[in-house]
């Protein structure tokens, strides 16, 4: 079993699953359809691309900074009249995601496409590019094991005294564990967006900082 892992960083991410109409909310990690978006993106697929083999994948994902929510809002006009819309952000956050499949040259095919993607990446929304390095590499691990052993990719000290680490992956095929979530991308067709259902575990993680906390402020402009 062989697991791709990614460092998704930047100023602002925005991982919405349950957005409508005005009000465009995000989750407090990456969603699976928000990172299957972000592979098919990189490899070139159109809206109406089959999405199985991306979204059979097994996904998990390890909060390593939580950052924290914000609001912003815009203005939107037509010929008659005008309205608010508002839309939620992540934060300085930083996450680490994992990928797991049997087949190796399918996430070697994935890794080269996001260092060398067809179309722009962005974390959740276009106004969201991600800072460098997106691509961890391939580690020959269980999801489990890779999100669990790699190192944290928080250099921050003073956030990770106020981090909340977590690991929240997908449940093994067929079992009753976890949450259920309507999380799961099968088409992204502008017509008809459909989404499929997946059960999601979530491991909590303690950490022990013996460094002295950093008196400095920290800047979430540095990912830039």
């Amino acid at each position: 079993m062989s697991t791709l892992l990614l460092r998704l960083a930047a100023p602002l991410q925005a991982w919405g699953t349950d957005s409508k109409f005005e009000v465009r909310r995000t989750n407090r990690e990456p969603s699976k359809s928000g990172v299957i978006g972000l592979l098919a993106a990189a490899l070139g697929l159109r809206r109406d691309a089959d999405l199985s083999r991306l979204s059979a994948l097994r996904f998990g994902v390890r909060v390593d900074r939580n950052g924290e929510v914000i609001k912003d809002f815009h203005m939107a006009k037509a010929e008659k009249t005008s309205y608010l819309t508002y839309r939620y952000y992540l934060s300085d956050a930083i996450f680490l995601v994992g990928l797991e499949s049997e087949d190796r040259s399918f996430l070697e095919q994935i890794e080269r496409a996001l260092r060398n993607p067809c179309f722009p990446l962005f974390l959740g929304r276009r106004s969201c590019p991600p800072t460098l390095p997106l691509v961890l590499g391939i580690r020959e691990d269980t999801l489990e094991i890779a999100l669990r052993e790699e190192e944290n990719q928080n250099k921050d000290l003073k956030s990770i005294r106020q981090s909340h680490r977590y690991i929240r992956l997908d449940c093994d095929v067929g079992g009753q564990e976890g949450a259920v979530v309507q999380d799961l991308p099968i088409s992204f067709n502008l017509m008809r967006r459909e989404f499929g259902y997946r059960r999601a575990k979530e491991i909590w993680i303690r950490d022990d900082v013996n460094t002295e906390e950093s008196a400095e402020e920290h800047d979430a402009m540095a990912e830039l």
